[in-house]
């Protein structure tokens, strides 16, 4: 039998990781070479100070040191900056970015939850919508648009395939940019040894949604799309179908502020609303967790009555570029969990299932990038046209209530341009079609629609 490289074994030796060779002899060639490379990989002396500091807990800062979101772009028409933002796709400045790396397990679909099939009538997934938006913004502005596809371990061999299988729906090949999103190996919470899924295997998650600004960057395509004339990332999550991805008006702030980032505002329902919020902290744009927010900050009130934490995050941003480049090559910190991980222990050769949490798991947080921009600009959207996203089987945020969401736009443009819709009718409007009222305002139309039509 071959052994492990002394290099790697002296390696893991230094580092008290040793045990990630057990079951060394029940590996093939191939899995071996996998696990050289997965441990060759990881940063040691990283994960031990991640350890070290396990105890270390993200405070919210005191009250004083917070304060609302200020000069929020109203949600209403701006000519001058949709023209900024025009022109900007014209000469193929912009790229879009969709976050692609979760399952639908949550929705009883153990597929990557681009593949759901969320259109009200035509079942149209997700991929294909945010698609042909790209689609049909870059035909409207006579340049393609590069449509990167942040993918993870679990969902990249499915969604590429997917795409493939779908002629890209209608995309140039060239324009469609997949990478993967980096992994973190779970960590023993007793011990700080990095955990075994089965011999030869690490246990590893996604590392976050703030690693995928850092594997854009791994990845060489930032550097890529820099060379190319991109100036600014699109980026919104796969989960939320009504985004109006590279929306010029915004574009059209974004680069007229020259914003590090910018940020769609929407206004809270309430002081729960569970969309993380918009601050200042000592100065600087921050974001907290609903989650994390004091309820006394969180039903302070302004004297009109007002929350004065009141501008909930939608996840939908631009990014300048250089300064992409700027922070990712810094690094974003990782913020840790405690988690149940079942794991394999090469001691006794069995499967532990935990009972308790006995494991720490690691993830960036895009919104860590936020205090590092010295220049940002915030744009309000209407919840109903631009935010229902897809997360629960059922209840709020559920396949029922995103495809009533997507009806009800739909609905609401066809009874501005004069057509009648019975209350409640599925109705379905390709981004083919149409991306704005204004493009449903000049189409000829019926003067009624029945339940089930697709425009």
């Amino acid at each position: 039998m071959t052994p492990p490289p002394a290099e790697l074994v002296a390696h893991l030796e230094d580092h008290g990781q040793h045990h990630a060779l057990a079951g060394w002899s029940l590996l093939d060639p191939a899995e071996r070479v996998q696990l050289i490379e997965e441990l060759m990989a990881l940063d040691f002396a990283q994960l031990a100070q991640l350890y070290r500091d396990r105890e270390a807990t993200y405070a919210v800062p005191e009250p004083h040191r917070i304060d609302p979101l200020p000069g929020v772009r109203p949600d209403e028409p701006d000519a001058e900056a949709k023209s900024v933002g025009e022109k900007a796709l014209e000469r193929g400045e912009v790229a879009a970015l969709v976050v692609a790396g979760g399952l639908g397990s949550r929705l009883g679909f153990e597929h990557p939850k681009g593949l759901f099939p969320i259109g009200p009538v035509t079942g149209k997934s997700l991929f294909q919508f945010h698609a042909e938006k790209v689609l049909a913004r870059s035909r409207r502005h006579g340049k393609p648009i590069p449509f990167l596809v942040m993918t993870s371990h679990a969902t990249h061999a499915e969604t590429v395939y997917f795409f493939e299988k779908h002629n890209f729906f209608g995309l140039a090949r060239e324009t469609v940019h997949f990478f993967q999103q980096g992994t973190m190996p779970a960590l023993d919470l007793a011990t700080g040894r990095v955990l075994l899924e089965h011999p030869g295997r690490l246990f590893a998650g996604p590392d976050g949604h703030g690693g995928t600004l850092t594997a854009l960057a791994k990845s060489g395509l930032l550097a890529r799309l820099a060379d190319s004339g991109i100036r600014h990332i699109f980026y919104w999550q796969v989960d939320n179908p009504l985004v109006k991805i590279a929306d010029p008006t915004f574009l059209g702030h974004h680069i007229r502020d020259r914003a590090d980032v910018s940020s769609k505002v929407i206004p809270k329902d309430g002081p729960h609303d569970k969309l993380g919020n918009f601050v200042l902290i000592d100065g600087k744009l921050a974001m907290i967790e609903y989650s994390d927010l004091p309820d006394e900050l969180a039903r302070s009130t302004e004297p009109d009555g007002r929350l004065r934490i009141r501008a909930g995050n939608p996840a939908i941003h631009v990014f300048d570029v250089g300064f992409l480049s700027r922070v990712t090559e810094a690094g974003l910190p990782f913020h840790l969990a405690r988690k149940k991980v079942p794991h394999w222990d090469h001691a006794t050769g069995d499967i532990v299932n935990p009972a308790k949490e006995n494991a720490l798991k690691f993830e960036r947080f895009i919104f860590d990038v936020l205090p590092l921009a010295e220049r940002y600009a915030a744009v309000e959207t209407a919840r109903h046209e631009e935010f229902a996203p897809l997360k629960n089987a059922s209840g709020a945020d559920s396949e029922a209530t995103v495809k009533r969401a997507m009806s009800d736009l739909a609905a609401s443009w066809l009874k501005a341009a004069g057509v009648r819709v019975k209350d409640g009718a599925a109705i379905e409007l390709s981004p083919l079609t149409a991306l704005e009222p204004d493009d449903v305002a000049g189409m000829k139309l019926p003067g009624e629609v029945a339940d089930g039509t697709v425009l």
